[in-house]
This record gives structure tokens, C-alpha cells and sequence, in this order.
């Protein structure tokens, strides 16, 4: 096994600032945990309403139409079930969108200095 020295410079510099390692990682997991409740909170609520097992879906005049809520609680229209299917962009939009977020605000920590030692 070759010697890096570069590694444990790293090592020695994470160690010296071990508490603040510890502080960006739990803001960096407090903030991933809060984007992933948000972003998959709704698609999750829309695919559950218009599942054939739910209620709301059942109400649709002929078979093999789905209900599709719409802006008003009340407000919903039929559409033939094979219209209303999963796609593949309905993991990585939310995916993304989750990862600009967290990316985003670990940005503004960062301009902001959270947790920089100097003193200014």
C-alpha cells in the first residue's frame, strides 16, 4: 500500500477542525432530509389520490377512468386510465430539484460564513 501524503494532510486538517466537520454535516443531513420531505411529499399525496384503490379515483361515471384532482378541493375531471401513467422523469425531477436546493442553500451558508472561525 503506497504512502499518500496528501490524504493525511487532509486528515490532520479535518481533525484539527473536527467540530466544525461535525456541524456542516448535520446542517448538510437537516437540510437533505427537509428537501426530500418537501419535494416528494406532493407527488407521493397526488399519486395516492389518483391510485385505482383510492376513493377520490372511484367516483369517475365509467370503469377504467381515473379522477384527476385539480386547484379546488371539489374540482376534479375524469381522464381514461391509460392517459395517467408513471413516468420516468417523476423520480429525477424531484431528485434534481432536491439536489439544487440543498446545493443552493450549502452556497448561501457559505457566502454567509456560518461558522467561519476569523474574526472578521
Amino acid at each position: 500500500m503506497p504512502h499518500l501524503p496528501f490524504f493525511h494532510s487532509i486528515l490532520r486538517a479535518m481533525a484539527s477542525r473536527w467540530p466544525l466537520v461535525i456541524y456542516a454535516a448535520t446542517w448538510t443531513l437537516l437540510l437533505t432530509a427537509m428537501v426530500a420531505v418537501a419535494a416528494f411529499s406532493p407527488e407521493m399525496a397526488f399519486v395516492t389520490a389518483i391510485s385505482p384503490s383510492s376513493a377520490f379515483s372511484k367516483s369517475c361515471a365509467g370503469a377504467g377512468f381515473v379522477r384527476i384532482p385539480l386547484e379546488y378541493p371539489r374540482e376534479a375531471m375524469c381522464f381514461p386510465a391509460h392517459m395517467v401513467r408513471r413516468s420516468g422523469l417523476d423520480f429525477f425531477v424531484p431528485t434534481v430539484f432536491a439536489a439544487l436546493v440543498v446545493g443552493g442553500s450549502a452556497l448561501l451558508v457559505r457566502s454567509l460564513a456560518f461558522g467561519d472561525g476569523g474574526g472578521g
